[in-house]
């Protein structure tokens, strides 16, 4: 291989973090014959929530070898329900979308499709740490220096490149202070599971997601295997700051109370495992990549989940981001270039999850998605967006476009009716959080 001799370095690549985008580019690089070295600050299995996986993604999965390993461990998913006002749903079949995606994807228990993805890791021969944590890094003329700490002994290690791939803790970002807070899309999260959920009558197999607004945001029911469910809401924070004392599942089931649809199904309901909240969601970091460093999944940025978009970007963007790794190692001129397009078809991708996720609760989305309209093939379109297929296909992207043309007019359309519907749920939000804060 080009560049300086193995002998210099500890390793070709080191990947920070042992989540599904750095497994998924610890095993990409070592398919390709790089020596990586992968460090996860925490033990394996360890409680996680993006449970809800998305079609397109399977063809990664398949890559790296573990398709039949995750279908092992995974519920079948094969679509998502919105509801209507009346209490009914309309269910975004994955077997309707346009290109070539998959009609089905599955819901995992995080905890376990991290551990298998891990171990898979280190059998393709990747050097796969637990509990190392990377205190920091310091980049030099030929490389990177990552200063390591492990069962309370420090120590340095020097590699190549540097791959983050740290998730929310944006190790890197913060350390190069390029991480910014969404102003326009702000929420947080309290998730927990379930034993003896309900069913939507609708789906008796228990192989569709649920999303359902409410006046704070949205909430999921995420069936899984073995007959759990994944339930979490996701809100703004200052309902979240509503919250008095400790007891976390009493607030919990206060707010699925809110929840349209769901007291039915949370009747008879057994949580199982603690009640946990989560902070601010959305943020991105200013650049992707550098000299020797590049970001991948939600080390660069992390979307609200309403569409389960966030396993399949991290994995991704590791298949993307290998492509960079791999080329910048061997052809060190062509990095430049090669992060550029990497930046630049990514943040395409995440831009059209965005555009949907920042107008999930307006009456106008609502509307549209409680009653979808195929003309020119358009619900197809949004299907596919449901299923990942956000990058490549033009077919998709064109019905995206129509799609949005339709929003702008019903939109106009319904301004005196939208702008009357949001003030009324202003004034109201602020009674109730008023008249809970007085609790």
């Amino acid at each position: 291989m080009d560049g300086a001799s193995p002998r210099t370095f500890d390793c070709d690549v080191l990947v920070v973090g042992g989540g599904p985008g750095g497994s998924t580019m610890s095993t990409l690089l070592a398919q390709r014959g790089w020596r990586v070295t992968m460090l996860e600050k925490a033990r394996h299995p360890r409680f996680h929530i993006g449970e809800s996986l998305l079609p397109a993604n399977l063809a990664i999965f398949e890559e790296i070898g573990v398709l039949e390993k995750l279908r092992a461990l995974g519920h079948l998913k094969l679509g998502a329900d919105f509801p209507r006002d009346d209490g009914s749903y309309y269910t975004f079949r994955f077997d309707r979308a346009l290109g070539e995606t998959p009609p089905y994807a599955f819901q995992v228990k995080r905890e376990e499709m991290d551990r298998m993805l891990f171990e898979n890791a280190r059998e393709h021969g990747v050097d796969a740490r637990e509990a190392t944590k990377v205190e920091r890094v310091a980049f030099d003329a030929d490389g990177v220096v990552a200063h390591i700490e492990a069962a309370g002994t420090k120590a340095a290690l020097r590699a190549r490149y540097l791959v983050d791939a740290s998730g929310r803790d944006t190790f890197l970002g913060k350390q190069l202070k390029l991480v910014e807070r969404n102003g326009k899309h702000q929420s947080a999260a309290m998730f927990a599971h379930y034993r003896n959920v309900a069913h939507n009558p609708d789906d008796p197999d228990g192989n569709i997601i649920s999303v359902n607004r409410f006046a704070h945001g949205w909430a999921w029911f995420i069936p899984l295997r073995g007959g759990d469910t994944s339930v979490g809401c996701v809100c703004k924070p200052s309902y979240l700051k509503t919250r008095r004392g400790s007891d976390n599942a009493a607030f919990m089931a206060k707010t699925l109370a809110l929840v349209p649809g769901a007291e039915r199904r949370m009747e008879g309901a057994e949580c199982i495992s603690p009640v946990r909240f989560t902070g601010n969601y959305s943020y991105a970091c200013r650049r992707m990549a550098g000299p020797r460093w590049i970001l991948i999944g939600d080390a660069w940025a992390f979307l609200d989940p309403v569409f389960s978009s966030g396993v399949y970007l991290a994995m991704y963007s590791a298949r993307q981001a290998c492509e960079v790794v791999d080329g910048a190692l061997r052809e060190p001129a062509r990095e430049m270039a090669l992060q550029k397009r990497y930046a630049k078809h990514l943040r395409h991708g995440y831009r059209r999850f965005a555009w949907f996720i920042y107008r999930f609760n307006s009456p106008v989305m609502k509307a549209l998605f409680a009653d979808p309209r195929n003309v020119m093939q358009v619900e197809q379109g949004v299907i596919s967006m449901l299923a990942g297929d956000v990058f490549d296909n033009r077919l998709v992207l064109s019905k995206l476009r129509i799609f949005k043309a339709i929003y702008a007019i019903a939109s106009l359309l319904n301004l005196r009716r939208w702008v009357a519907d949001l003030a009324d749920r202003r004034r109201q939000n602020r009674m109730r959080i008023a008249t809970d804060a007085a609790e």
